[in-house]
């Protein structure tokens, strides 16, 4: 069969996916693709003498309108847009309006829209994975805390925080006590709801403005900035005890857990990370050889 160009042409644009239109100085359509018939539900003979507000409708044409009047005012327009087709999904689009330039004049403009809604979710997808894998590299996998990756750069913003406020910062360490025996006697999956539910209380005790940290295994690290005195620190202690304690059901089993905590307070804002975790640690020491489920509070001496 043989066919003449212009068949060939027609052919050609009406097996595109784009939308390929022309339409004059008084914005009616003089030529349109059958591409239109999937996007809008018009065909060809449809399409032939319908305006831009009439095939847009009134939101999307008065959204339409910055990049319509510069194509008129003869400025390529290339710009993004979602459309919803008859079948009421959401096609996303790059469109392309280029005017049609008659001796200095616009007659129209020739307009293009591709669909590129696959490239719209394959970056949603990325950009999904990239937020996961940057989540998964600083909070903990099983209890959702920061972890130690997070801890310095949490510690660091604190001391600013508290040189501002002129008040005292506080780090804890906490170890849950007699883990090893829960872990061995109701097995590791128990071990994990249990992580996961003290994790929970912890934070709930907290305020706002505190950081807990799971370290590994059943240690975490708590950051209190900016604290009045020591009496605070102390009330917030004893209600992190009080919460950890409470009676909970794990594998068939009333438990009621327990934990001790070492706090290291500190006044010189001085101070490294790493100088107010080990205080942190020699506290922990010191409460747990008074007989766990209690916190001892260690002073920080000044930084040299």
């Amino acid at each position: 069969m043989q066919y003449e160009k212009t068949d060939i042409v027609m052919l050609l644009l009406d097996h595109l996916e784009a939308m390929v239109a022309y339409w004059d100085k008084n914005e009616a359509c003089q030529f349109a693709n059958n591409a239109y018939l999937q996007w809008f539900g018009r065909t060809r003979e449809q399409m032939a003498g319908i305006t831009l507000g009439q095939l847009l409708g009134p939101e999307l044409y008065r959204k339409n309108s910055p990049y319509r009047l510069a194509a008129y005012a003869g400025r390529t327009q290339v710009f993004e847009r979602a459309l919803t087709t008859p079948q009421g999904k959401i096609r996303h689009s790059l469109a392309t309006y280029t005017p049609h330039v008659v001796d200095g004049d616009v007659q129209g403009i020739f307009v293009h829209v591709a669909d590129v809604t696959p490239l719209k979710l394959l970056e949603s997808e990325l950009r999904e994975a990239k937020e996961r894998a940057e989540r998964l590299a600083t909070h903990d996998f099983l209890t959702g805390l920061p972890n130690r990756v997070l801890l310095s750069d949490r510690i660091e913003q604190a001391l600013v925080l508290s040189k501002r406020s002129q008040s005292l910062i506080a780090g804890a360490t906490l170890d849950l006590d007699g883990f090893k025996q829960i872990n061995d006697s109701l097995g590791h999956a128990a071990g994990d709801n249990l992580l996961v539910e003290v994790a929970g209380r912890i934070r709930r005790s907290l305020r706002d403005l505190d950081t807990v940290t799971r370290l590994g295994g059943d240690e975490f690290f708590l950051l209190f900035p900016a604290i009045d005195d020591r009496d605070q620190l102390e009330g917030l202690s004893t209600r992190i005890l009080d919460a950890v304690r409470a009676p909970m059901e794990l594998s068939g089993t009333t438990l009621r857990p327990s934990c001790s905590i070492g706090v290291a307070i500190a006044s010189d804002w001085r101070i490294t990370p790493e100088m107010l975790m080990e205080a942190s640690d020699r506290a922990l020491y010191k409460a747990k050889a008074l007989g766990k489920n209690r916190f001892a509070i260690a002073q920080l001496p000044l930084a040299a």
